[in-house]
């Protein structure tokens, strides 16, 4: 790890470590801000990442994570379709009201209040997938099946 971690990155990283979890969160010199720049910085493929996207639920206006591949796009059509919720746009002011973080740094993780989770299944083809951990250039690597029990999340199909 090195340098101590930053504020937002060190509740993530208490948040794995009191639920019994090893797994470390990384400061990496590099941006993270992007799957493709996580990728890049991490060395993994792009598929690997674990991009939190938080959109708005339009009927009840609450906060909805989408943790998508970071190879996919997310389609609001498949997503409704699947679940009943229709997504719209969430600001960054929404987004870091309702986790506690800014955009380009959303772990799936340790957020300030309890978010309604979609996990993309494209992220079960990996053993191993990189999430974000709190700011733009942190991350932590995890089994990508740990993902569900740690987000309280649902699979459901969602890339367009």
């Amino acid at each position: 790890m090195g340098a101590k971690l930053k504020a937002s990155s060190q509740r993530v990283q208490d948040f794995l470590s009191a639920r019994g979890h090893s797994f470390v969160v990384r400061q990496l010199p590099d941006s993270t801000r992007t799957a493709v720049e996580a990728a890049q910085a991490i060395g993994c493929s792009t598929g690997q990442i674990a991009k939190s996207l938080v959109f708005r639920d339009e009927a009840t206006g609450e906060p909805v994570l989408v943790v998508a591949s970071g190879t996919n796009r997310v389609s609001a059509v498949r997503v409704e379709q699947a679940t009943g919720i229709r997504l719209g746009k969430a600001d960054a002011a929404f987004v870091r009201e309702h986790t506690g973080y800014a955009i380009g740094g959303v772990p799936p993780v340790a957020h300030v209040r309890a978010v309604k989770t979609l996990l993309d299944p494209d992220l079960q083809q990996y053993d191993y997938i990189w999430a974000a951990a709190g700011t733009p250039n942190s991350v932590f690597e995890l089994p990508a099946a740990d993902l569900e029990h740690l987000t309280g999340g649902i699979w459901v199909v969602l890339a367009a």
